[in-house]
């Protein structure tokens, strides 16, 4: 039976053209159930799932970790982020890991996962933005040193003074609470987005927040390509996205409620902040920010890494 059922599996298997020993088959369990009472065997799809697990075919999803790209300087900024943590923590100064979220619609449409429930929930068959009663867009802050997670749920637009806004908030209700005698913060973030590393819209809106919150703010992008290693994407965006599953948004208070239940058994908690407040896209920095910027850029790899320092 073996050897039949490695005929029928050879059949219907395609395999990974980088690599001969990666192969998958399109076939269902019933489907070689089928195959093999047709060649007079007597099975039930237990037998033909030990066979599978036997010839080390496993049920697995595909895995997101081929590199589309890449960066000459992409290894040094992962050194160069590994020495600043180091030395932060060292210092007793705060790690941050910021980004956003994907942008939720507000409203009875479907969402992946199940719940224990009475009866199907009911939501709407098609997901179009013009049946929502709003957005939410979850910005997210990982505190590496002490595991706790922050999130600003936007109702506008994902802009740099929304995030750079997120930030002054973090550090008013949690930040300046566990580190007062903190001289600088460092933020660790992706490249693009409203945090991007290309835009002096961000500069200037993070120079705003360091000069209203007096400290020193030190930003290290991760290279292109690079952002599923920002640790905020596994330590903390995973469990946010498991404590909502399944529940429909129909509120942003909804979303806060959820979001906010957010924990682990190693000791992971979140804190939500929901702004009252609008926030404009198209907005241009100042005529001469580029020339008199006080942004104080590395002498090593000054595009990705650079201090927004007070100024009187």
């Amino acid at each position: 039976m073996d050897q039949d059922f490695l005929d029928i599996l050879q059949q219907h298997t395609a395999g990974n053209p980088m690599n001969s020993s990666i192969r998958w088959t399109y076939l269902k369990p019933r489907e070689i159930v089928s195959d093999l009472l047709k060649k007079g065997y007597s099975v039930s799809r237990n037998i033909v799932r030990y066979l599978l697990k036997k010839h080390e075919y496993v049920k697995r999803k595909a895995q997101k970790n081929i590199t589309m790209g890449g960066h000459p300087d992409c290894n040094a900024q992962f050194e160069n982020i590994t020495q600043l943590k180091q030395d932060y923590l060292d210092a007793g100064n705060p790690v941050i890991s910021m980004d956003t979220k994907k942008k939720e619609l507000l409203g009875t449409f479907y969402r992946n996962g199940s719940l224990y429930t009475q009866a199907a929930i009911q939501t709407n068959d098609h997901d179009f933005p013009s049946s929502a009663t709003g957005s939410v867009i979850p910005h997210g802050f990982y505190d590496l040193k002490r595991n706790t997670g922050y999130i600003t749920l936007g109702t506008s637009h994902d802009t740099s003074e929304f995030a750079c806004d997120s930030l002054f908030q973090w550090w008013v209700n949690e930040g300046i609470i566990h580190y007062p005698k903190a001289k600088s913060l460092l933020i660790l973030c992706d490249g693009g987005g409203s945090n991007s590393s290309r835009h002096y819209i961000f500069k200037e809106d993070l120079q705003k927040t360091a000069n209203a919150l007096g400290l020193e703010i030190r930003i290290a992008h991760y290279p292109p390509y690079t952002s599923k290693y920002n640790p905020i994407e596994h330590r903390f965006f995973p469990h946010v996205t498991r404590a909502c599953e399944g529940v429909v948004f129909d509120s942003v208070e909804t979303v806060k409620t959820l979001i906010s239940r957010t924990s682990t058994s190693k000791g992971l908690t979140t804190i939500v902040h929901i702004p009252d407040k609008i926030y404009e896209t198209g907005r241009k920095y100042a005529a001469d920010f580029k020339e008199i910027m006080p942004i104080v850029f590395d002498t090593h790899l000054l595009k990705w890494n650079y201090r927004a320092i007070p100024q009187e």
